[in-house]
């Protein structure tokens, strides 16, 4: 007799919530990840065609699922849209050297590393694949109350400029 195995329900190593992108070419954009953020790959499935249908990858201590583009399946890179309308938030040990080696490989700069009311350095860059990715390093713990302050004195600051 056998004993019935109990699964997981969020498997191991993995998080409630879990990035799965659209890429055009995903064995690129599986490298880009490896050489910007040090991305492992834990696996890929090849379509019959050889393009890549599912992979993952590991940043960090998080997993995001990534596939190429197949409009036929209702899969559109950011490029076949216009765009992205999200960006994924990393959090590294080190933003402002995490930020340079994501330019030195491709990524384009749309917001330097400033250090931000919230208690973050943070810094916003678009990579080559389409995709927008919010760096940071938490710099400070700051409570909600001066955080208001603070968010006031910005957007107050911004509106004047």
């Amino acid at each position: 007799m056998s004993k019935k195995q109990t699964v997981k329900k969020i498997p191991e190593g993995y998080h409630a919530v879990t990035p799965y992108i659209v890429v055009k070419d995903a064995a690129a954009a599986i490298a880009w990840y490896a050489k910007a953020f040090g991305a492992v790959e834990l696996f890929r499935m090849p379509a019959p065609d050889g393009s890549i249908v599912h992979a993952e990858i590991e940043i960090g201590d998080s997993i995001v699922m990534l596939t190429q583009e197949n409009p036929a399946m209702g899969s559109k890179a950011p490029e076949t849209l216009g765009g992205s309308p999200q960006s994924l938030f990393l959090y590294v040990e080190d933003v402002d050297a995490a930020f340079a080696k994501a330019l030195d490989v491709g990524a384009e700069a749309q917001q330097p590393p400033a250090d931000m009311f919230w208690g973050d350095r943070y810094g916003k860059l678009l990579d080559p694949h389409g995709h927008i990715w919010s760096l940071a390093t938490h710099i400070e713990d700051v409570a909600p109350e001066e955080m208001g302050q603070r968010a006031e004195a910005f957007f107050s600051q911004a509106a004047g400029a």
